[in-house]
């Protein structure tokens, strides 16, 4: 859009002179199909456009004032540092300029109906006033320059889960999660979408992605309801993708929630961490998605979310080949730029799709002392399959109601407790195989009757199992578990002198394939998947 046909005001607010503060010329506008936001350098401004979509509604001053301050409201709560004010743009004469800031909104959600009629004065339009940070910062564009690596994606797991630990809940909330109000969402995506049906998506394709969606709800809503008994539903982000994420003054902002639709906020936590897996997985990094999902549930102990995930992974790739698609139906659109734009939407369409394809489970059992490389070799299968890697001692300290990043009490060690650990490692293992995921239960299994109950668990649901013996000489073991810093698992070197491993019975020994963790992991574990 050129500057001829923009708004007058936006038109004021791209010359310097309109601000009372240094600028960086020139200034520069982005725009999306909500809003305008205007770089100034220091600051970004941020205007609501008079739009009404039915599910978004700024149409008026009032609601765009009420809106702006939901905006900063909500962004207090992962990115305060960013959002600052919101300001009145004011008449006065022939005068336009920001007036002083509007007094700044409480916590709590507003009782206030957007329509209710306010006394403006001489404000004629309100912006939100944000802290402006290079483009470069957000993850979206880390991502397409190969700079966004597994590191940071774990601290952006970390990020997220204490923000959805965080965030609100109560009876209203929950009623967001019921299955009625779920499948109307998703249903409308298919209605939406249907004359896309031989352009970016295939016939098959949307079959065979609505009748997953129509059979999760239909054999389904006993788990939903107990998303919502287990507080699972929470006013979260609503929007977080890799766009709306930056990395600023070594610090990781959630900004940009959806501030203007309560359905789109009060979902499964599931929903929110759904975008990111979309965004990695559509670009071919499922290494990267497996390993953010699985320290996110480490985190929150959230494992049994992951049921839903790959329907609101689906739903996520679903909307965004839709609003794509949009473009498609505009007669303006030459047939270069509709070639283009189905491109673009065809991925999103066919990830939608492959995560509603049946999946076969399966169970892998790590086996070995403390320091034999459970883990790393964990990790490292984990992010070749796509693999749940679940931890015996996050498992445990979840159990407890302990902190993950503690040392653990002697109590924690009992053999009452470790039989609560196993036993609860291997419930979520093989529930979580049942409904498609590879799963790693990463835990020593140095007795007998932990590798035989869960042999047995994994005949009677007809689960495949392989159990992987790490090992490496005594000596390396040692010096492992003596360097081991900034990890949750407790065991020393004296822990490790005590302990001892019960050998294979021939019923185990089957299953059992060994990894020799002092050579290079990757063949190995090429030639175990080959088997």
């Amino acid at each position: 859009m050129t500057e001829a046909v923009l708004p007058p005001l936006i038109q004021q607010m791209l010359q310097p002179e309109f601000y009372d503060h240094p600028v960086t010329t020139p200034l520069k506008l982005i725009q999306t199909h909500i809003s305008y936001v205007v770089l100034t350098g220091d600051y970004a401004y941020k205007l609501k456009k008079p739009l009404n979509f039915g599910f978004l509604n700024y149409s008026s001053l009032d609601r765009r004032r009420f809106f702006c301050l939901e905006e900063l409201r909500l962004n207090q709560r992962a990115a305060s540092e960013l959002y600052l004010a919101v300001l009145p743009v004011v008449q006065t004469g022939d005068r336009t300029q920001f007036g002083p800031a509007l007094p700044r909104p409480g916590e709590a959600e507003p009782d206030a109906d957007p329509d209710q009629p306010q006394d403006h004065g001489d404000a004629v339009e309100y912006v939100v006033q944000m802290r402006q940070f290079p483009q470069d910062a957000l993850l979206s564009t880390q991502f397409e320059q190969g700079k966004l690596d597994e590191s940071l994606l774990l601290r952006l797991a970390e990020v997220v889960a204490e923000f959805h630990q965080q965030a609100g809940t109560n009876d209203t909330i929950r009623s967001y999660g019921d299955a009625a109000q779920i499948r109307q969402a998703i249903d409308e995506n298919y209605e939406q979408t249907a004359a896309f049906i031989g352009g970016p998506q295939t016939q098959p394709q949307f079959d065979e992605t609505k009748a997953y969606t129509d059979r999760f709800f239909a054999e389904q809503a006993d788990l939903l309801k107990q998303r919502q008994a287990a507080d699972k539903i929470r006013a979260c982000h609503g929007d977080l993708h890799l766009g709306n994420i930056a990395l600023w003054q070594d610090r990781l902002f959630l900004f940009d929630c959806i501030e203007f639709n309560r359905p789109f906020r009060y979902v499964d936590v599931m929903f929110d961490i759904a975008y990111i897996v979309m965004d990695l997985v559509v670009q071919g990094r499922q290494d990267l998605a497996t390993a953010f999902v699985n320290h996110y549930v480490e985190r929150t102990g959230d494992w049994e979310g992951l049921k839903v995930l790959p329907l609101y992974v689906s739903r996520q790739s679903y909307v965004r080949g839709k609003v794509m698609s949009f473009m498609l139906a505009d007669p303006a659109i030459d047939g270069e730029t509709k070639a283009k734009v189905t491109a673009q939407a065809a991925p999103y369409y066919t990830l939608a799709w492959q995560y509603a394809q049946p999946q076969a489970g399966r169970l892998f059992l790590m086996a070995g002392l403390s320091g034999s490389g459970k883990t790393t070799t964990a990790r490292a299968l984990a992010q070749k399959l796509g693999a749940v890697h679940l931890r015996s001692d996050a498992v445990r300290k979840h159990l407890a109601g302990l902190p993950l990043d503690q040392p653990g009490p002697d109590s924690l060690y009992t053999p009452e407790m470790s039989q609560r650990t196993y036993d609860r490692l291997l419930s979520l293992g093989t529930e979580l195989a049942a409904v498609g995921y590879p799963v790693i239960l990463d835990a020593k299994y140095d007795r007998v009757a932990m590798r035989k109950a869960a042999i047995a668990a994994a005949n009677a649901q007809n689960l495949p199992l392989t159990i992987l013996h790490c090992d490496a000489p005594a000596a390396v073991l040692e010096q492992r578990v003596a360097q081991r810093v900034g990890d949750i698992a407790d065991a020393t070197v004296s822990v490790l002198a005590r302990q001892t491993f019960e050998p294979f019975t021939d019923a185990a020994s089957s299953h059992v394939q060994r990894i020799d963790t002092t050579a290079p992991l990757d063949p190995q574990l090429a030639s175990i998947l080959s088997l």
